[in-house]
């Protein structure tokens, strides 16, 4: 599947999408989130890692810029990078911070507000759209890479009607 699109009609399902996304990450996977504030990237971002086995707090990494995690995939520990880019003045920012290199290839990276380094960084193998609609959102996914697809496919999400 390289498209999903879904209405999330509260937090709920929010939280819910986070969870069956946990379940498809794999070593290497980058998603980029992108969505104006307030759209449940970081609640999406959230619910993820605590899906995949993370016990503490998991904070909007908007003043640190990145915050990392290890969590369980499939019996084995992964670290994952939680970067927020939204207070990234420049490409070059990026860069000096020394973060193409936590794109290895072993990590997850889950990136909020890509467009503010988008000359340098790599295409992702998930972008996901997030759009406030009334009480809830519209999400889209989609799978631009053969790891992104395989990990759309093994998605199982079912809204809430």
């Amino acid at each position: 599947m390289r498209h999903f699109k879904a209405c999330l009609h509260d937090e709920a399902g929010t939280l819910a999408l986070g969870a069956a996304l946990a379940r498809t990450l794999v070593p290497g996977l980058v998603i980029y989130l992108h969505g104006e504030l307030g759209a449940g990237k970081t609640a999406l971002t959230r619910a993820m890692l605590h899906a995949a086995g993370h016990l503490g707090h998991v904070k909007s990494p908007t003043y640190t810029l990145v915050v990392p995690y290890v969590v369980t995939l499939e019996g084995r520990s992964v670290e994952v990078r939680h970067f927020d880019l939204y207070r990234l003045a420049s490409d070059e920012e990026f860069l000096d911070a020394g973060f193409r290199d936590e794109f290895d290839g072993t990590r997850v990276c889950i990136v909020e507000w890509p467009e503010k380094a988008a000359a340098v960084l790599q295409t992702p193998d998930i972008a996901v759209h997030l759009t406030l609609a009334g009480e809830g959102r519209e999400v889209e996914l989609y799978g631009l890479s053969t790891l992104g697809i395989e990990c759309l496919e093994r998605l199982r999400f079912l809204p809430n009607l």
